[in-house]
């Protein structure tokens, strides 16, 4: 049963007659919305595959689940029939001749599952001998879905409430300031000191609104996002303090690109308005990649937590116990950290110095199986689907025979966490960031 089937998505015959997806009117804003789309990149992408199959068992989907519609090539096929259509010639005056699609019901349906049965981690970019990017492709499926008014409904409402929230921090400011307040106890607990200001005093265990600070670190709502990096930063005697704003970007799940930046932007105009040099990205693989890669130049750089830590490690600005784990220990490297960001060996940098047994998984960094939550499907509530498409995944983190695996993604923490449930695998999932504030010496 694929995705579509299972969330009980239909177009009925009304919704077709008064601008459903098998509408001329709306078939026409879709070629539009389509076009938009269709940089250099995307055309080679799109007309460029040779149909080698080198990419169908690169992803974990079809690795655990062998369909071919769960392949990279099988998912790119629909928006490529899709292209064909209406932006071939042959398509526009003799469609009959080649393998299209119109946009219809069926086509929408198609459209979604593909989409939504991958989750970006472009696994199969590294191997395609083309460097076709099947997430890019997807991209195109998701905005056809938002045109068609067909995209997951949870992601919508969650992406427009990281909007709404955004636009109340005025009067939300003071309540802010108080939770952080109300951390503090965890944090000191962690590592008993404190930052000073420029003036001695003594600053927050979590300092909020501080201008001129170094760094701004950009967390999520949960506190364990707070308090394990407030610990890190502040034994490291680090000049920093927390945003305002979340760092968790629903609307790159969905495909909203222009919600996308407005959400990144309030952070960007944060950053320029208190002068940090540095923006810390709290453990997100979405939420680092949106900043680092999707935001254009900025006046300041740009990191994911774990850089930072891995950088006061080397430069002996914190010191940690390298006792407290037992057994082995594993790393997953996130898809949007690692494969899609190049953060491969701080990570690893970091584990060293807090255990003399960690192994790797096999493969890893660029050829590393994706966890299966990625893409928004943690978000959505897929777990029938997220389990069984990472089965590959499951046997993966088994065969490395470790008592531990850590990561430093939010939604490959979650995934981990139910794969190790599902599957018995008899784990302990950790964040990196918790491993680090718990192993701190003073």
């Amino acid at each position: 049963m694929d995705l579509m089937t299972r969330r009980g998505f239909a177009l009925s015959a009304d919704t077709v007659a008064s601008g459903g997806a098998g509408s001329s009117e709306l078939s026409a804003r879709l070629k539009v919305l389509f076009e938009t789309k269709l940089n250099a990149a995307m055309r080679m992408y799109l007309d460029t595959c040779a149909r080698c199959g080198i990419c169908v068992e690169s992803c974990h989907v079809y690795a655990s689940m062998p369909e071919t519609r769960y392949s990279a090539v099988g998912r790119a096929e629909v928006v490529r029939k899709i292209f064909r259509r209406y932006f071939k010639v042959q398509g526009r005056f003799a469609p009959w001749l080649g393998e299209v699609l119109e946009f219809d019901d069926d086509t929408v349906r198609r459209l979604y599952d593909a989409a939504y049965s991958c989750t970006g981690c472009r696994r199969c970019m590294v191997h395609c001998p083309f460097g076709i990017d099947t997430q890019q492709i997807m991209g195109i499926a998701k905005a056809l879905l938002l045109g068609a008014d067909q995209e997951p409904k949870i992601l919508s409402m969650l992406s427009d409430m990281s909007v709404t929230k955004g636009e109340t921090i005025v009067d939300t400011r003071d309540a802010f300031a108080q939770a952080l307040g109300n951390l503090e106890g965890e944090v000191l607990a962690l590592w008993p000191k404190v930052t000073k200001r420029a003036d001695g005093s003594p600053n927050a265990a979590i300092p909020y609104g501080q201008q001129g600070a170094r760094v701004l670190y950009v967390a999520l709502s949960g506190s364990h996002s707070m308090v394990n990096a407030a610990a890190i930063m502040n034994a490291a005697r680090e000049s920093w303090t927390i945003s305002s704003f979340e760092a968790v970007n629903f609307a790159a799940f969905v495909g909203d690109s222009a919600k996308m930046k407005l959400i990144a932007a309030r952070i960007v105009n944060e950053a320029k308005a208190l002068g940090v040099a540095e923006v810390a990205i709290v453990e997100c693989g979405t939420a680092y990649r949106v900043m680092r890669h999707m935001m254009g130049p900025q006046p300041f750089k740009v990191v994911a937590f774990v850089e930072l830590i891995a950088r006061y490690v080397k430069e002996g600005r914190i010191r940690l116990d390298d006792s407290l784990l037992e057994g082995d220990v594993t790393y997953h490297d996130p898809c949007q950290i690692a494969r899609n960001g190049g953060i491969y060996e701080e990570p690893r940098e970091v584990l060293r110095a807090v255990t003399p047994r960690f192994v790797e998984l096999t493969p890893n960094r660029a050829e590393n199986w994706c966890c299966g939550g990625g893409g928004g499907l943690i978000s959505m509530g897929e777990m029938d689907f997220r389990m069984k498409s990472s089965k590959v995944k499951a046997e993966q983190i088994a065969a490395s025979g470790a008592k531990v695996i850590t990561t430093a993604c939010e939604n490959c923490h979650s995934q981990l966490v139910d794969l190790n449930e599902h599957y018995g695998l008899g784990l302990k999932v950790e964040f990196l960031s918790a491993i680090v504030a718990k192993a701190l010496i003073s």
